[in-house]
C-alpha cells in the first residue's frame, strides 16, 4: 500500500466536503421554507426532480412542500408509487394566487389543495403551504372566518358522527402519536372546523378529511408560529386561475367535479377583458389536461 502524502489528504478531504455540500443541495429546495416573492399574482418556480430507485411521488411531494394529487396531476403517465428510476418529473411549485389573498390573513383554495398566507411583515412575500382538505360529502365549508384560538397538542374531541362510523373510537382521543390532529391546531370561528397537523402525512394533498384542513407535521409549526388569534382566513373554491405576467395570459386548472371549468374560464377572461388575447385551442388543451400548472394560453 502506497503513503498517502499531505497534498492527497486535503484532496481528499475537499472531495468529502464538497460531495457533502452536493447532497445537502440535493435534499433540500426553495419549497423548503414555504416563503415566496409575489411577482404580479405568480410566486415559485416549477422544478424538476430525477426519481430514485428507493423513492415514490409520496416522498418526492413531501420533499418540496407540494401535496399527492397535485404531483399526480402534473405526472399523469408516472406510477406514483413505484415510478420508474431515472424518470425526471414536474414538481407543481409554481402558483397563480388565488383572487381574494388582499392585506394579511390565510386563504385557502379547496380544489387546490393549498393554503396562502400574508402576515404582518410580509413584505411582498407569500407564504404557502399544501393542504388536506374534506372528503366528499364532509367538504371543507367556503366563507369567511378568523382564527379564535390556537391550541398546542390538542386532544381530539370526537364528533359524533365519527363515533357512528366508526363505535371504536373513544369520546377523547389524548395527544400522542395516534392523534389525527398531530401537535398544533388553529381553531376557527366556525369551530367545528380546525386547522391542524396530522399524524397520516401522506394524506395532505388529498380529499380525506371529514372538513377540517390538515397540514404536514413540519408545516404546521410554521404556520401556528405566524398566527395569531382574529387573524383572518377565507375559505374559497377556485378550480381556475388566471394571471398575467410579461403580457402573456396563464391559466392554472385544478380537478374539481363541482363546477363547469369551461364555463368558469369564460367567465374570468371575459370579467378581466381577456379573451381577445386567448387561443381557443390552448385553452381547451389547459382544462382538458387539469395538472394545476400556470400555462400560457395566449395567441
Amino acid at each position: 500500500m502506497g503513503v498517502r502524502t499531505p497534498t492527497a489528504i486535503v484532496a481528499t478531504r475537499l472531495k468529502g466536503v464538497l460531495l457533502s455540500l452536493l447532497l445537502f443541495c440535493a435534499t433540500t429546495s426553495t419549497a423548503d421554507a414555504g416563503i415566496y416573492m409575489n411577482h404580479g399574482g405568480f410566486i415559485g418556480v416549477r422544478e424538476t426532480h430525477e426519481i430514485r430507485s428507493d423513492q415514490s411521488l409520496i416522498e418526492i411531494a413531501r420533499r418540496y412542500d407540494v401535496g399527492y394529487n397535485a404531483i399526480t396531476a402534473a405526472n399523469r403517465k408516472v406510477d406514483p408509487i413505484v415510478p420508474t428510476p431515472g424518470t425526471r418529473v414536474t414538481v407543481p411549485t409554481e402558483w397563480i394566487l388565488p383572487d381574494g389573498l388582499q392585506g394579511v390573513g390565510i386563504v385557502i383554495n379547496v380544489p387546490e389543495m393549498r393554503l396562502y398566507l400574508l402576515g404582518k411583515r410580509s413584505y411582498g412575500t407569500v407564504t404557502t403551504f399544501p393542504i388536506g382538505v374534506g372528503d366528499e360529502g364532509k367538504d371543507t365549508p367556503a366563507g369567511r372566518f378568523t382564527v379564535v384560538e390556537k391550541i398546542i397538542n390538542p386532544a381530539w374531541h370526537v364528533p359524533e358522527s365519527i363515533r357512528k362510523e366508526n363505535p371504536r373510537l373513544p369520546a377523547i382521543v389524548p395527544p400522542g402519536p395516534r392523534n389525527p390532529m398531530g401537535n398544533r391546531a388553529l381553531r376557527l370561528s366556525l369551530r367545528s372546523v380546525l386547522i391542524h397537523g396530522t399524524n397520516k402525512p401522506w394524506c395532505v394533498g388529498r380529499r380525506a378529511s371529514h372538513g377540517c384542513i390538515r397540514l404536514y407535521p413540519e408545516d404546521i409549526v410554521k404556520l401556528f408560529n405566524k398566527a395569531w388569534v382574529g387573524m383572518p382566513v377565507t375559505i374559497v373554491y377556485q378550480p381556475v386561475k388566471v394571471g398575467v405576467q410579461r403580457g402573456r395570459v396563464f391559466l392554472e386548472v385544478h380537478e374539481y367535479g363541482g363546477m363547469d371549468l369551461r364555463a368558469e374560464a369564460m367567465r374570468i377572461l371575459s370579467g378581466r377583458k381577456l379573451l381577445n388575447r386567448v387561443d381557443k385551442r390552448l385553452l381547451t388543451a389547459v382544462l382538458a389536461n387539469k395538472d394545476g400548472l400556470p400555462t400560457p394560453i395566449s395567441w
